[in-house]
């Protein structure tokens, strides 16, 4: 017995495994509720079903979380990536809108390079606001935050752009090897960047900026140009996130595109253990807190739960996943389920009264 105590407690210990267990309580929660949850079928040579889905509507927010990962590990926070999605959506639809032949996949490629571009010069502006001029990053990227929204809107010209382009459709609802294209895609951003994280010094040199930014300009580390490179993954990250998004309704929305994203992202990367002082990050962690973001969201509306009551819903069961997971809070819960110990009686006073 005690071997199997000292086992769980050694898994309890590590940072993926309450996560994995909240995930793991979802996923069984939808199944008793739906009894076809787990069910995957495969029609015309495509994979169909609830966790498909899930999996595949995750795959935006995963990719915002893997960019805020990096940002939140240098120390700093970008809540621009939702207006950099709507933005980067919004130039890619009206660029395809323009074109006589909206399917034409030239038209799209530009397209697609057109707006990853403009996403890129999002991100060395939220870059240069905070490593160069020094403003801090929360102030910082709350300005393209709001701003960004108004330019998807002046892109737009106020207007919801529709397109009717099926090779940008694709990357949305399209397929490859049986799997959603959005996942093939979120696979692939997510290999690249924990090779590039994990394979190479580049990982540790962030983790060195957000542990402490001085000390690691001391130690040759150009600080600057790191803090500055993370918010332009992190803006890349958001600008394919928003042709996904704006691909699944063939339409943008400068309203509506990528609207609060940026927070479930710094939820799914708190749940993964990445702390907000920066200093460590997780991806693996990251991408199971974007799955549990997206699973509760699924079931949310599954259930029919009144829209109010499913954000305070929502909320409930992020506090839980964060309370679960912290250690100083399991730590009391430890010492408060362990009795104290019996006081010494009179005769063990005494005997430690004796001198030896």
């Amino acid at each position: 017995m005690s071997a199997v105590r000292d086992r769980f407690a050694a898994a309890s210990g590590h940072r993926l495994f309450w996560p994995l267990v909240v995930l793991a309580l979802l996923i069984v929660a939808n199944t008793v509720y739906r009894p076809s949850f787990l069910s995957v079928e495969l029609k015309d040579g495509h994979l169909y079903g609830s966790l498909i889905d899930i999996v595949r509507l995750s795959a935006p927010l995963i990719l915002v979380a893997l960019g805020m990962s990096l940002v939140i590990a240098t120390g700093g926070i970008d809540l621009s990536v939702g207006s950099v999605a709507a933005v980067s959506g919004a130039v890619a639809c009206l660029y395809i809108s323009k074109q006589p032949d909206q399917n034409s996949l030239g038209g799209v490629f530009t397209a697609l390079a057109l707006a990853f571009g403009v996403a890129l010069v999002l991100g060395v502006w939220n870059g240069t606001l905070v490593a160069v001029i020094g403003i801090q990053p929360i102030i910082a990227t709350l300005i393209l935050m709001v701003a960004g929204r108004g330019l998807a809107q002046l892109i737009a010209e106020g207007q919801i752009i529709t397109i009717n382009s099926e090779p940008y459709r694709t990357i949305g609802v399209g397929h490859l090897l049986t799997l959603p294209f959005a996942i093939v895609v979120a696979l692939v951003v997510t290999l690249l960047v924990a090779v590039l994280t994990r394979r190479t010094a580049l990982g540790m040199i962030i983790e060195a900026v957000g542990g402490n930014a001085e000390a690691s300009r001391l130690a040759g580390i150009r600080s600057r140009r790191i803090t500055l490179l993370v918010y332009v993954v992190s803006a890349a990250c958001a600008a394919v996130a928003g042709f996904m998004m704006t691909a699944n309704v063939s339409s943008a929305d400068g309203n509506a595109v990528g609207l609060w994203v940026e927070l479930d992202a710094i939820l799914a990367v708190v749940i993964g253990g990445t702390a907000l002082a920066g200093g460590r990050f997780y991806l693996g962690g990251t991408i199971v807190g974007a799955l549990i973001i997206q699973t509760l969201t699924t079931s949310v509306y599954a259930m029919s739960i009144d829209p109010q009551t499913a954000l305070l819903f929502k909320a409930v069961v992020v506090i839980a996943v964060c309370l679960i997971q912290a250690p100083a809070f399991r730590a009391r819960l430890r010492r408060r389920r362990t009795p104290p110990p019996p006081p010494p009686t009179a005769v063990e006073t005494q005997k430690e009264q004796v001198p030896a």
